[in-house]
């Protein structure tokens, strides 16, 4: 019997109801509404989804699926495990957070989020700090934001996420694809469209706990 609500990402009051893998095994999801906005939701037995890499990645997937549905809307997604017992706990988060998620869907209105990752490979000599600006320079011309990534390796030249403009997509592919002709001795690993989860921050005091974006 389905009992709880998997909130997955709030955007402007729109009715959705699409058949997505979602979390825990949930195969569509819909939205909880209080105007102005709507919350994606999917209905799942447990209360406490475990962050498992098939979850993490459903929770991705449908993000994607209602970004790009019906030529794309713009969601501020949820931090992983936000799960409500009722509607009612659903909207009582629209209410309360009706500030916040005003000021993050204006502020990413229209933009998706971009991973580039430039990776040396092994036994390669570069010039880390040469590349790591030249690459950032061209990159950040075709951005709107840009969010620095950790450099947890040597190997990691740039590691960066981009809030780019849907319109600005195309020429944002072809800088990356430059980089990669320009670089060959890089491995560039370039990912998204995502949620603008670098781009959004948003504390929100859940039914449960303080549930803090990522």
């Amino acid at each position: 019997m389905t009992s709880n609500y998997y909130v997955y990402g709030v955007l402007e009051k729109t009715t959705l109801d699409l058949e997505v893998a979602g979390v825990e095994g949930a195969s569509h999801v819909s939205t909880v509404d209080y105007p102005p906005f709507s919350a994606v939701v999917s209905d799942i037995d447990v209360e406490d989804p475990e962050e498992t890499d098939e979850n993490a990645r459903a929770h991705d997937d449908v993000l994607q699926a209602v970004m790009e549905h019906g030529g794309g809307h713009t969601v501020v997604p949820m931090q992983f495990g936000m799960v409500f017992d009722s509607a009612r706990g659903v909207k009582n988060i629209l209410r309360g957070g009706r500030r916040a998620f005003t000021k993050a869907l204006r502020d990413t209105e229209g933009m998706v989020e971009l991973g580039v990752k430039l990776v040396a490979e092994q036994d390669t000599d570069v010039d880390t700090e040469t590349i790591r600006e030249d690459a950032a320079e061209r990159l950040a011309t075709v951005a709107d934001e840009v969010a620095e990534g950790d450099l947890f390796s040597d190997l990691i030249v740039l590691n960066r996420s981009y809030l780019v403009a849907r319109e600005k997509r195309e020429a944002f592919d072809e800088a990356v694809d430059e980089l990669e002709a320009d670089y060959p001795d890089l491995r560039v690993q370039y990912t998204g469209p995502w949620a603008p989860y670098n781009f959004v921050d948003i504390e929100i005091s859940g039914s449960r706990s303080n549930v803090p974006h990522r």
